[in-house]
């Protein structure tokens, strides 16, 4: 059971009337506005001269319905977990309440004029719930004379950018209600390119260094929505400071050792985080990596061993959330360098024991870990010579 802020229910819903965050980039895509057509089912797309067949571009639906947990989120509410959460809210049952359901069973949020019979909310998160509404697109965004562009303009949402793809995803996988986590839901970690990587393939990517471009954009959109959260007090108290500032620390690393839109992180206020982190995250989409300049950016932000063990510094819980986004950083930094550095012995030694210094903030060493980034450190530096 996941919970959205009120933000996104009261504004983005009336335009996306499905997953909100739907945010046009100015300058790196086509200004589109959400077609206002009905939405079909995912049953509308398991034919097997569609989706539901076999092959290159005919699995997708089988592909959905057999290993992708977004289409089992439904069932989510309806265990004893959720119905635990859903009474300590005193929200009656998960399956009902539009605080669960937003992500959920995102149908159970669109008006029932804008849904033909075939679509379903027990579907869960289901091929329009990216893709937006299919009525004007579905029946012909198969043919082969059918490209992107003409796709798109018939409503299909733009989705091979990467900032329109985190935005379409970020709202369901960064912030969530105070009240949801003391309730027992668990927090979120919003992270593109892992999350993308776990996600059973039904599409392409093209070119090179696109796991860079996807981590980056990712943790600069949710730099923007934490930001948000913070500045307007829907992620108040002192866990939200510090993911916020996690965020910000990670990003401002980065963008002094790249030509990117920096992040002046500790001294912007959070109002104008998030206008650096959109530009941001804008930017990164499309930016240009080579491996020397990955090796770069990741030797840079290993270097960072000693500000977790400086006097005076920030409280453990701080250090912890920091400490959890480096780790997320370096390892995706890693897998996108390839098999011949993210498998060299001592790197992925040293990479593993800081994904185990990082399973428990309550736990956390922040000299165990400096030692084990140290460690990373001299190991990269190894594989890159």
């Amino acid at each position: 059971m996941r919970g959205v802020s009120s933000r996104y229910v009261l504004v983005l819903l009336p335009l996306a009337a499905v997953f909100p965050a739907q945010i046009v980039p100015a300058k790196t895509l086509p200004q589109q506005e959400e077609r206002a057509g009905r939405f079909v089912g995912s049953a509308g797309c398991k034919s097997s001269s569609c989706h539901g067949g076999a092959g290159p571009n005919r699995d997708q639906f089988i592909t959905w319905t057999q290993r992708d947990f977004h289409a089992r989120s439904y069932a989510v509410l309806l265990n004893a977990r959720s119905a635990r959460i859903a009474e300590t809210l005193g929200a009656g049952s998960a399956a009902a309440s539009a605080r669960c359901t937003i992500c959920h069973s995102p149908f159970a949020s669109v008006a029932s004029a804008r849904l033909k019979a075939t679509a379903h909310p027990d579907e869960g998160v289901s091929c329009e719930s990216c893709h937006g509404a299919g009525e004007n697109w579905w029946r012909g965004h198969t043919r082969p004379d059918w490209s992107h562009a003409i796709q798109i303009a018939a409503g299909m949402r733009e989705l091979h950018n990467f900032y329109a793809r985190a935005n379409a995803c970020v709202a369901c996988h960064q912030n969530i209600e105070n009240a949801l986590l003391k309730a027992g839901h668990p927090e979120l970690r919003f992270e593109l390119d892992g999350q993308t990587v776990s996600e059973p393939r039904h599409w392409r990517d093209e070119g090179q260094w696109n796991g860079v471009r996807a981590w980056l954009t990712g943790q600069a959109v949710a730099l923007r929505e934490s930001s948000w959260a913070v500045s307007t007090e829907a992620d108040s108290g002192q866990a939200g400071g510090d993911r916020s500032n996690a965020l910000a620390w990670l990003l401002a690393k980065t963008t002094e050792a790249t030509p990117l839109p920096r992040i002046t992180w500790p001294s912007a206020d959070p109002a104008t985080l998030l206008a650096q982190a959109d530009g941001l995250a804008r930017a990164a989409a499309t930016s240009d990596w080579t491996q020397t300049s990955v090796e770069q950016l990741r030797v840079h932000l290993a270097a960072t061993q000693a500000e977790f063990v400086q006097k005076g510094s920030e409280a453990t819980g701080g250090l912890a959330r920091r400490a959890e986004r480096l780790v997320l950083a370096l390892d995706r930094l890693t897998v996108a360098l390839g098999d011949d550095h993210s498998t060299h012995a001592n790197a992925a030694t040293a990479l593993g024991r800081l994904r185990e210094d990082v399973k428990s903030f309550e736990r956390f060493d922040e000299r165990g870990f400096a030692g084990h980034l140290q460690d990373f450190r001299y190991a990269i530096t190894l594989v890159s010579r």
